[in-house]
């Protein structure tokens, strides 16, 4: 029986415990990757690498290793996606949550440059690789857990929550550092205060797995597993899903592209250019970026309900047409050093990002059939942040060393933004579609390949 057939009672009732329990990993892991993204800025370019004389060459530097949790979020994907397919998205979910908590902790007792030399920085990558590996795993099982609970009417709003997760984490983080930052000197957050944030996820990450633990697969996922028993099907899910539907894939990742770069350009690029171009405090950014997660986490299930009212791809549209502008008109806002005006510059373009992620989750699910849905939604949704987030902010602090300008990298956003629109485009749309519909598409398609000779 699927989500669907229940009663409302009976739906609401059992998707709230799985919203709560997918919502309570990504707080945290998003916590954490937000963490990170900070202190690259804040902390880790001056702390874990060789100081030039450059602020912003050391920020580059510490850009280039928060790229490298970027790379590896695919392979997380991959690797989780196969898995999660196989045996359950609840399992994964739970060991992505320990693995990307684990790293975290460690990152918080690394040594410095100062005391161990580059050892430092390797020690930094290493833990940055495995924590972004386990973010790579988590968004797909995170948002599958709620899609595949959800009724066909109102799939973009519960699938929303998860997305939601994320600026809650980041909220979360933007607390713990702004507690940090206004309570200690700057010589103490340096030297220790940065430590205790990163040693918090523990605390965080417990509660999460616990809460984690009281859920089950969706029903549909176990009917699924019960008929993939039946295929002979050897191939890894991650490749049979690119061979089957390409497509999906393909459109997945073009969506993604511009939404991934204005992310990254708005919560992490956007405090280097405060911090250096603006020459704003610290305890401002971090003031403004606390206003701004906490419009994105009520916007977020606000489109995702309006998603399964209008159409997953009208408010996807809107969204990659708004985004293209953002950068064109924001950065001048933060140039005015106006706190109103800067929080308004970091909110807006939080709330444009909404508009693009808050219907992915549905638009995704609705791509592929239950038996390889977690690989097919991590491969599209992984795959391309190695060239769209990962590089983001470097991109775009090159671009303004180079040019000492704003306007390239806003233009560097309105192309990435029209990736996006060509794929929300050229999507199909699939508000209230029965995924027990692709399920039974994909049966009817497997038969029919067994049933040709081989090689036709």
């Amino acid at each position: 029986m699927c989500a669907a057939d229940h009663s409302p009672d009976q739906t609401t009732t059992g998707l709230k415990r799985v919203v709560a329990a997918s919502m309570a990993g990504t707080v945290v892991e998003w916590y954490e990757f937000f963490l990170y993204g900070t202190a690259a800025t804040l902390v880790f370019s001056k702390i874990f690498f060789a100081q030039t004389g450059s602020e912003l060459d050391a920020i580059l530097a510490a850009f280039v290793t928060y790229a490298v949790g970027f790379i590896a979020r695919p392979l997380g994907g991959i690797v989780f996606g196969h898995f999660g397919d196989k045996y359950g998205r609840k399992k994964l979910l739970q060991f992505s949550l320990l693995l990307v908590g684990a790293a975290t902790f460690a990152m918080g007792c690394l040594p410095t440059y100062g005391q161990i030399g580059i050892w430092a920085p390797a020690l930094l990558v290493t833990l940055r690789f495995i924590q972004g590996f386990a973010v790579g795993g988590e968004w797909g099982g995170a948002v599958l857990l709620v899609a595949e609970h959800s009724p066909n009417r109102s799939r973009g709003f519960w699938a929303s929550w998860p997305q939601a997760g994320v600026p809650a984490g980041n909220l979360l983080a933007t607390i713990v550092l702004l507690a940090l930052t206004t309570t200690l000197s700057d010589a103490a957050f340096l030297s220790w205060g940065w430590r205790v944030a990163f040693w918090l996820s523990a605390v965080v990450v417990l509660v999460g797995y616990y809460i984690r633990t009281k859920v089950t697969d969706a029903p549909i996922f176990v009917e699924a597993q019960q008929e993939a028993e039946l295929i002979q099907e050897s191939s890894f899910s991650g490749i049979e899903v690119l061979k089957r539907y390409p497509r999906g894939v393909l459109t997945a990742m073009g969506m993604r592209f511009g939404e991934n770069i204005m992310y990254y350009l708005v919560v992490t690029f956007s405090i280097t250019y405060l911090k250096v171009q603006v020459g704003a405090d610290t305890s401002d950014i971090l003031w403004y970026l606390l206003v701004a997660h906490a419009v994105h986490f009520l916007a977020i299930p606000l489109f995702g309900r309006l998603s399964d009212g209008v159409g997953r791809r009208p408010v996807y549209i809107a969204g990659a047409l708004l985004g293209a502008s953002w950068g064109f008109f924001a950065f001048p806002m933060m140039n005015s050093g106006n706190y109103v005006v800067v929080t308004a510059s970091v909110t807006i373009g939080l709330v444009i990002h909404a508009m693009m992620y808050a219907p992915q989750p549905a638009i995704m699910s609705e791509m592929f059939p239950t038996r390889m849905r977690y690989s097919g939604v991590s491969l599209g949704y992984q795959v391309t942040s190695i060239v769209a987030g990962s590089l983001a902010p470097i991109i775009a602090v090159k671009l303004l060393d180079d040019y000492n300008s704003s306007v390239p990298i806003a233009v560097y956003l309105g192309i990435a933004c029209g990736v996006s629109l060509l794929g929300a485009v050229i999507s199909r749309e699939t508000v209230g579609i029965d995924l027990k519909t692709l399920d039974d598409a994909d049966a009817r398609d497997v038969a029919r390949l067994s049933r040709e000779p081989s090689g036709a």
